[in-house]
């Protein structure tokens, strides 16, 4: 069955616009106007991504990613923007959103970021994989990581930020690398993005005793066993 995305914009006619396009594309979508509106319809449905614009009446678009990530949803989120501030990005990405598109945006565009995001969040499980680094554990095909044998919430782009660096242990991977394996396309004026990744994944793993995630200036990042 092919996926089902839920389309939340105020405005009819890009709410209508969006639907067709993806609808075009071989999804199955869900449309509300507004934050408030997409959380009841996310209580009986369960989408595999979320197109959100900002500006929106009673629950804009950063409360509403913020709402779902608070009680621990992750599913993928899109945020629809006609500012490409370089603080309007942070927040978004800051909150827990996958991806920005800036409108006015062309229909392939959305289509192309939608299928990237997607093909992200669905990722490959490798048969019995499992990975160690210091005291984190990921259980990579069932999408389970465990720092001191306790569990973890990733979202699905911070989990595979951190298999990437896992399968890598000891070894620098580029910004421009990590942009290309991970998010799949180019962030000409987004470079930011794996910086802010890579800072929530300190906040969730690194304790008092392990702090591996490093930053290796001028080159990438790494993760590496506590000394």
């Amino acid at each position: 069955m092919s996926s089902l995305i839920l389309v939340v914009d105020d405005e009819a006619p890009v709410r209508e616009m969006i639907g067709d396009a993806l609808s075009l594309a071989g999804y199955r979508t869900l449309s509300a106007s507004d934050g408030l509106e997409a959380i009841n319809l996310l209580r009986s449905n369960s989408v595999d991504l979320i197109v959100s614009d900002i500006n929106m009446p009673k629950l804009d678009g950063f409360q509403l990613l913020e709402s779902l990530r608070l009680k621990g949803d992750s599913t993928p989120f899109v945020l629809l923007t006609a500012s490409k501030d370089r603080p309007h990005l942070s927040t978004g990405f800051r909150l827990g959103a996958d991806d920005f598109i800036a409108k006015p945006f062309g229909i392939e565009e959305l289509a192309l970021r939608v299928a990237a995001i997607l093909r992200r969040a669905s990722g490959h499980k490798p048969e019995g994989k499992t990975l160690t680094v210091g005291p984190i554990e990921v259980e990579v095909n069932e999408f389970v990581v465990k720092l001191d044998g306790k569990e973890v919430t990733l979202s699905p782009t911070e989990f595979k930020l951190l298999v990437a660096l896992m399968e890598s242990k000891g070894h620098v991977l580029s910004k421009q690398q990590l942009l290309e394996d991970i998010w799949s396309m180019g962030f000409a004026d987004q470079t930011n993005v794996v910086d802010t990744y890579i800072s929530y994944l300190r906040k969730k793993l690194h304790t008092e005793s392990f702090q591996g995630i490093k930053t290796v200036r001028g080159f990438g990042f790494k993760i590496e066993d506590a000394k």
